[in-house]
């Protein structure tokens, strides 16, 4: 999974938002809101780790079990899939 060129993490406000510039704009109309772990996650995506490692993540920063950090992780990947974020 890699994120697409032209897809940025702003903060606006207290808000953080994924943000479609340039070509990436005609792939998503709006932005992505991100809360505290999908930041953390995003950040993780941007820098290649895989599926795996960001349930650790999860797993080593918040008191989840395995099974919560494997759907959120799944629940996230889709939202972000379904906005047409990645080059698959």
């Amino acid at each position: 999974m890699k994120i697409r060129k032209g897809f940025t993490l702003r903060s606006v406000a207290d808000t953080s938002v994924v943000v479609p510039l340039g070509g990436a704009a005609e792939k998503l109309n709006g932005f992505i809101t991100l809360n505290n772990s999908g930041v953390m996650l995003w950040k993780l995506l941007s820098e290649g780790a895989d599926e795996p490692a960001l349930e650790q993540a999860l797993l080593d920063r918040y008191d989840v079990t395995p099974v919560q950090a494997h759907e959120d992780v799944a629940e996230f990947i889709g939202k972000l899939r379904k906005a047409n974020v990645f080059d698959e």
